[in-house]
Order: C-alpha cells, then sequence, then structure tokens
C-alpha cells in the first residue's frame, strides 16, 4: 500500500466519522461544523484524485455560502428541533431503502473494480490541467446550454423572490410624493393668542 492510499483511507475514515456526526449531533451549529469537515476531507479526496476544480469548487460553494447561509438561518430563526425530532422514526424505512441502495452501488462499484474489468482509457491530459479543458467544454463547446441554465436560475430567483416577498402591515412606509407635496398650513397651525395680564 503505497502513500496516496494510505492518505485516502485516512481522508475517507473522517469523512465518515464527520458525517456521522452531523446525523447524530443534537446541536445543529454542530452539525453544521461537523458538515464544513466533511466537506473539506470530501476536497481532499477529489484533490488525490487529481480534480483541482472540482475540490475548489466544493469548497467555495459550499463551505463558503451554503454552510455560512445555514449557519444564519439556524442562528438567527427560532426553529423548534425538539418538535422537528418527534417524527423522526417516520422517516426510517425511507432512509434505510435509500442508505441500502447506495450500499448496493457501492459494493457493485467495487466487485467490477477489484474483478479486473478493463477501464477504457481516457484522453490524455490537456495542456494547463483539467481545470482549463472542464472551462474548454463549459465556454466553447456548450456555452448556450451554460447560458440557459444561468439564465434558468436568475429566474428562479427572481420568482423565489417575488413569492416570498410579504408586505407586513404593521410596517410604516413613507411616501415621498406626499412629502414633497405637502404644504405648510396643512402641517402647521398658527394661533394668536391674546397675552394675559396679571392683576395687581
Amino acid at each position: 500500500m503505497n502513500f496516496e492510499s494510505v492518505v485516502f483511507f485516512v481522508f475517507a475514515a473522517i469523512m465518515v466519522f464527520a458525517a456521522l456526526r452531523v446525523i447524530t449531533a443534537r446541536n445543529p451549529v454542530h452539525a453544521a461544523l461537523w458538515l464544513v469537515l466533511s466537506f473539506f476531507t470530501a476536497a481532499a479526496v477529489w484533490l488525490l484524485l487529481r480534480a483541482e476544480f472540482l475540490a475548489i469548487a466544493l469548497v467555495l460553494v459550499y463551505v463558503g455560502a451554503v454552510m455560512v447561509l445555514f449557519l444564519f438561518v439556524v442562528m438567527m430563526l427560532d426553529v423548534n428541533f425538539d418538535a422537528l425530532r418527534k417524527n423522526f422514526a417516520s422517516y426510517l424505512p425511507v432512509g434505510a431503502t435509500v442508505g441500502v441502495l447506495i450500499l448496493a452501488q457501492m459494493i457493485l462499484l467495487l466487485y467490477n473494480a477489484t474483478r479486473g474489468a478493463p477501464v477504457a482509457a481516457g484522453p490524455a491530459a490537456a495542456a494547463g490541467g483539467n481545470t482549463r479543458a472542464l472551462g474548454r467544454l463549459l465556454y466553447v463547446d456548450y456555452v448556450y446550454p451554460f447560458e440557459i441554465a444561468a439564465v434558468i436560475l436568475l429566474v428562479a430567483i427572481v420568482a423565489a423572490i417575488a413569492l416570498t416577498f410579504r408586505r407586513r402591515r404593521s410596517t410604516k412606509y413613507q411616501d415621498p410624493a406626499a412629502q414633497v407635496s405637502v404644504r405648510s398650513r396643512d402641517r402647521v397651525r398658527l394661533l394668536d393668542l391674546p397675552s394675559e395680564k396679571r392683576e395687581s
């Protein structure tokens, strides 16, 4: 067993342990931090597989954006996690079924790999690495599907904002047009009060 295999098994063990702690931790903030650790170890595995772009994208997108948003939602909203845990047992059959299917797929994959099935040789590494090759595929060969996907995501973002935006009745809004067209006699009333004389 070479050094690369040892590093792979170390990162894989850390990732499996962190994934187990994500679902067993009672504190949601601690679960989110364990998920960050699992993302980092998954990025390290991608680096071992010489997929640098996927590793950097995993760290930047999931650790840098998604987990920050998740922590913001967990810490700012008053979510009753005890009420959510009451129906936890009802999800066990579906979760167990999905887990068994994934385990069966992994066993079949490892069985085919250890049986010595011939693996088709991929194309030679392009100059500049796989990041440059991926960029050429996205922005040259598949530029129109990429732009269509970007427009669809933009429409989804705008639709989500429009559907969730609600005006609160308790919030006071100002009308700039009404403020500009105001007249002084509508706001200020001058009273002419006679002065009183003290009796001596």
